[in-house]
């Protein structure tokens, strides 16, 4: 069988995943994604038909889906976030899209902290400062006693709740779903409407899934109704805020800061709008980047995809038919 393995953390972190997959007797195309989608029909047209996708965020739409069946018969995502995969095709196509819940939640909530702290202490403008050789300093702000509010009801909302108990915040949480119990425990309210939660918050952290309901839900009209000097963090999906309204509220001392691990188009196109604004912080999509995340996750991705296409039931399907 032949696999096409894009996601590059797979790829350039040593571990266990690699032996896993290698040990399985696939024939295995390594490219480096995130995979446009003339990139992707590219590498079908010169180097497939291919069994099996192992995939990071490549565009995979209903066109891609096509041209890669029929001979495909599973897309294994590495990863939680599948906006790129047109899962609703894929299901009606009858392919299964795998994904790799419960393993990268601790890397990605220790990243939004850090960058709290980044954008609340001015990180950017002080680095880069000293790199340059001078000594220019602003005044930043404490995390100790603010009033948190997160978005989104995942694991890793969960896990920022937890450490950022740990200032002292008092946290709002807005979600599907939050257990009681844990409510109770990290002294959590739970707000039921968006606008509430924003006009209350000093630092906002976003951990919601990319759909047409939340596209674009930080946005001019969402922040007129924020605290002026709000703190915002992203380490869910770029497109969850409209980038330019970022700019415009940084640059007027709306927003004290924007720290993000993610864009709208990844990798970064430039000249981007964030290239010259200091008080935006931006990675580039690394959260889940660490040594011990990479090989759960990549032991997961690969099992998922091994075990698939072995006839054993275990791995973890994000679709059902």
């Amino acid at each position: 069988m032949k696999i096409l393995l894009t996601t590059t953390s797979f790829q350039d972190t040593p571990g266990k995943h690699h032996d896993l997959l290698n040990g399985a007797g696939f024939e295995v195309v390594r490219a480096r994604g995130p995979l446009s989608e003339a990139q992707m029909l590219d590498i079908l047209a010169k180097q497939g038909p291919f069994d099996g996708l192992l995939n990071g965020d490549d565009q995979l739409n209903a066109k891609v889906i096509d041209a890669f069946l029929p001979h495909m018969k599973v897309i294994a995502k590495y990863g939680i976030g599948l906006d790129s995969i047109d899962v609703q095709h894929a299901t009606m196509r009858r392919v299964p899209v795998l994904f790799t819940p419960g393993v990268n939640e601790t890397a990605v909530a220790e990243h939004a902290i850090g960058l709290m702290i980044a954008v609340a202490k001015h990180f950017w403008f002080h680095a880069s400062s000293v790199k340059k050789g001078k000594w220019s300093r602003q005044t930043g702000r404490e995390l100790w006693s603010k009033t948190l509010g997160i978005v989104g009801s995942g694991r890793i909302a969960r896990e920022v709740v937890k450490r950022c108990s740990a200032f002292d915040m008092k946290i709002l949480a807005y979600g599907n779903y939050w257990e009681p119990d844990f409510l109770q425990k990290y002294n959590v309210t739970r707000v039921t409407e968006l606008p509430a939660l924003f006009a209350q918050a000093d630092v906002i952290s976003l951990h919601t899934n990319l759909n047409e309901k939340t596209r674009g839900m930080i946005n001019k009209h969402s922040l007129a109704g924020m605290k002026d000097g709000v703190m915002i963090v992203n380490t869910a999906r770029g497109a969850l805020v409209v980038e330019q309204d970022i700019v415009d509220a940084c640059k007027s001392g709306k927003i004290h800061g924007y720290g993000s691990d993610v864009l709208e188009y990844e990798p970064v196109r430039t000249p981007h709008v964030f290239e010259t604004v200091d008080n935006i912080i931006i990675t580039p999509h690394v959260g889940s980047r660490t040594y011990e995340s990479v090989q759960r996750q990549g032991l997961r991705a690969a099992a998922n995809l091994v075990n698939f296409l072995n006839g054993n039931p275990d791995y973890i399907q994000a679709n059902t038919f």
